[in-house]
């Protein structure tokens, strides 16, 4: 979706998303493209996206994960299908914040929050199942 965006940004030279309505990506119905289009022009939309850039600029090294473009839910479903079972947190963050080549973590950022499985295990007895990540936070 980024990249539909960006061209449209670009063609119309304009931020404006009401600009782009005529530029949205053929493999999307016109319909949607001009919803979202509406949709990222409202002011809590784009209060947000500026917020989110501020803390991108600001933070760099806590935007650095190895899964690309690619949704962390799609990620999970992988590994289900290669584990035949549900991916523990510490497994998926692992999938997608160390590198391969090395085994090592892409962030200091990203080490840190690695410790947080040795933690929910301290927290929960052996065989208890621990909460599952709330996927809105």
């Amino acid at each position: 979706m980024w990249e539909a965006r960006d061209k449209a940004t670009k063609v119309t030279s304009s931020q404006d998303p009401t600009a782009w309505m005529n530029y949205g990506p053929v493999w999307m119905m016109r319909d949607y493209w001009e919803s979202l289009c509406h949709r990222w022009a409202t002011e809590p939309w784009q209060e947000r996206s500026q917020a989110a850039k501020r803390n991108r600029a600001a933070h760099p090294e806590k935007n650095v994960h190895t899964s690309r473009s690619v949704f962390y839910a799609t990620h999970r479903q992988k590994l289900r299908d290669e584990l035949e079972r549900a991916p523990a947190f510490r497994e998926l963050f692992d999938r997608t914040h160390k590198r391969k080549e090395t085994d090592d973590y892409v962030s200091e950022s990203a080490r840190t929050i690695s410790t947080y499985d040795r933690t929910m295990a301290d927290h929960y007895a052996e065989g208890t199942p621990q909460p599952d990540l709330d996927s809105k936070a």
